[in-house]
């Protein structure tokens, strides 16, 4: 952490209360409904006592957020001055006019990209990718990896048994090799006097959950958007080898090792597969973790947590999550909305964020030796972000993730055809997408 920056933080703490003649404003905050929306209500009372605006939020369900919020961006509407929106957004809302630029603001401020972990600030501020232009501020660093059961890991009769059925040591999946194997073990296992299984993993179909799961194996498998030398050039990199033997992949675990009744799930079906005792894996972003810790089942020591494994070829990356803090265009409250961005990027209240259960994306925060001790899933949440790949941030964003829904849920789910031709008209689907917006 560069020495100017917190001084300059400092001084914004002690000049953030209302300034002579400075209006009291109402302000209010979109977010999806979940349990980090709670903790931010609480950490933004400070705001609401420092400066004298009063905060209001807005917390809509995941599976309904992106429609209910992007309808909300695309009518001009004023209900949000202040929108946490997903990382997959960033395109539409600098290409479209929703979110306010913000360099000016960072520069005048003394906020620095460069104190932001890397990965956060290319996935939830800048657009175009790769260039210095900013959009949001990181909020809430986030990223898919997997809980597994430790306590039935340490279990001398299971790791017995496991050992006598595959020849090696029942010890957390280090490949998705290993990964299907441990999930075969456990299916329809008896522990406890209940029967287990395998694995969670998402299969939602409505809003978004199959994609960021299929997309979070696929990535280590070869998987890649496009050409590196020629953008939206997709065939024979989103349908290569890797990524049709990784799609195949994901239908194989979801057919040998899922709960019953696993066919539309994604965060929050997750979260009781694993809190009720259902299965030994689940796949689920970071987010879940502080919940698991503090849960009478699983708390407690009983829960391992796990960087995504690697593929066949030893690459490894995982699907990123989480999203930046942007001020919405349409607001006629942008002064005060700034504040609240102004007082959110400080040191010390990203530290209080950390350890309300907020993902802090700050460097100083993550980057603090005591940071990997700090919870048991410290270490991972800080290993999985070096690694982390995002879907297409494009202002087509919500038709290339339609495309994708529907190409995974037929075939992983449904059935239908073969992988190879899931991807192969995920080309058509996504070629056409971007023919429509003159980018072929």
């Amino acid at each position: 952490m560069k020495s100017h920056y917190l001084a300059a933080t400092a001084a914004a703490c002690l000049t953030l209360s209302i300034s002579h003649g400075a209006q009291a404003e109402d302000l209010t905050l979109c977010w999806a409904a979940w349990d980090p929306a709670n903790a931010l209500v609480e950490l933004s009372k400070e705001f609401e006592a420092q400066s004298g605006h009063k905060m209001t939020f807005e917390f809509v369900p995941w599976t309904n957020f992106a429609d209910r919020m992007l309808n909300e961006l695309n009518s001009g509407g004023k209900l949000c001055d202040l929108m946490i929106g997903d990382s997959q957004w960033i395109g539409a809302g600098a290409e479209s006019g929703h979110y306010i630029k913000l360099n000016d603001f960072f520069d005048a401020n003394g906020i620095s990209m460069s104190d932001f972990v890397p990965a956060t600030v290319t996935g939830y501020s800048e657009w175009p990718k790769g260039t210095p232009n900013y959009w949001a501020l990181p909020a809430f660093g986030d990223v898919v990896g997997w809980t597994y059961r430790k306590d039935w890991f340490e279990r001398p009769e299971i790791q017995a048994a496991f050992k006598e059925k595959t020849g090696r040591d029942l010890t957390p999946p280090a490949t998705f090799a290993e990964l299907k194997e441990v999930a075969e073990f456990f299916q329809g296992r008896e522990i406890d006097g209940k029967t287990v299984y395998g694995a969670s993993i998402y299969t939602e179909r409505g809003s978004e959950g199959i994609t960021m799961g299929v997309m979070d194996v696929l990535y280590s498998f070869g998987f890649k958007y496009d050409n590196p030398d020629k953008p939206y050039d997709m065939e024979g990199f989103v349908n290569s080898p890797g990524a049709v033997e990784g799609l195949e992949f994901y239908k194989a675990l979801y057919d040998c090792c899922t709960p019953p009744g696993a066919s539309n799930s994604y965060m929050g079906e997750g979260i009781d597969a694993y809190k009720s005792g259902q299965v030994a894996l689940q796949m689920n972003f970071a987010f879940t973790w502080p919940g698991f810790e503090v849960d009478p089942n699983v708390g407690g020591g009983k829960t391992g947590y796990l960087v995504n494994p690697a593929g066949p070829t030893g690459e490894r990356f995982a699907q990123l999550g989480g999203q930046g803090i942007s001020v919405v265009s349409y607001s006629e409250k942008q002064d005060a909305a700034l504040e609240y961005i102004k007082w959110f990027a400080q040191p010390e209240v990203q530290q209080k964020w950390w350890s309300m259960g907020g993902f802090s994306a700050l460097r100083s925060v993550v980057e603090d030796p005591a940071f990997a001790a700090s919870q048991p899933y410290a270490q991972t949440y800080l290993d999985s972000m070096a690694i982390v790949k995002d879907f297409w941030a494009e202002p087509a964003y919500a038709s290339l993730l339609q495309a994708s829904q529907k190409r995974f849920h037929d075939y992983v789910v449904a059935g239908q055809g073969t992988a190879k031709e899931a991807l192969d008209g995920l080309v058509q689907d996504w070629t056409e997408v971007f023919q429509d917006e003159g980018k072929l």
